[in-house]
């Protein structure tokens, strides 16, 4: 089990380029639909849960996925799988793209992955969306859940809030609304 979490969470680490929040589509492909660690809802709860926590979520979720299977070793193990290939590759790549940073193809290809990591990240939502009910006929808790995506969309856009503020609004509007 410790040598599958850590070849999962390498290979994530591995193919994975965005950030942590791009990486979330492959996490859940391995963890809930490949392995059965876990299932699509807990699997939501877990990114909610490591959202709030410091640090990289990609890492959070690998590091809490390690300990609910394996504890301690566990979650070290899939953290470090999960760090472990972009340290190789930072260091590999930084040498050879020190070189090379300036050549008109390696500015071409970065245009093109800046498409696909936006696409990525469009889906994570899309996929929380869905895990929480959000598309479901239209009822009170959909209404309800819609108004608070906007209300947060409208502080980050136009009020320029810090995330961690509405983060706590969010929660405690939840309390108000679902408490």
């Amino acid at each position: 089990m410790l040598i599958d979490l850590f070849i999962t969470f390498f290979m994530i680490g591995l193919v994975s380029f965005g950030g942590g929040y791009a990486m979330i589509p492959l996490i859940q492909e391995q963890v809930v639909n490949r392995h059965g660690w876990m299932e699509a809802q807990q699997f939501t709860d877990v990114i909610a849960l490591t959202g709030m926590s410091p640090g990289p979520i990609a890492t959070n979720i690998a590091i809490f996925i390690g300990y609910e299977q394996q504890g301690v070793l566990g979650a070290v193990i899939a953290m470090l799988g999960t760090i472990l290939p972009s340290l190789l590759l930072i260091l590999g790549v930084g040498m050879l793209f020190y070189k090379i940073s300036e050549h008109p193809l390696v500015q071409s290809s970065f245009y093109g992955l800046r498409s696909v990591i936006t696409g990525l990240i469009f889906y994570t939502a899309i996929m929380f969306a869905g895990n929480n009910g959000m598309f479901t006929p239209l009822s009170w808790y959909t209404w309800s859940q819609i108004l608070i995506f906007a209300g947060s969309l409208i502080a980050f856009l136009v009020f320029r809030k810090h995330p961690v503020s509405v983060i706590v609004i969010s929660g405690l509007v939840g309390i108000a609304l679902y408490g």
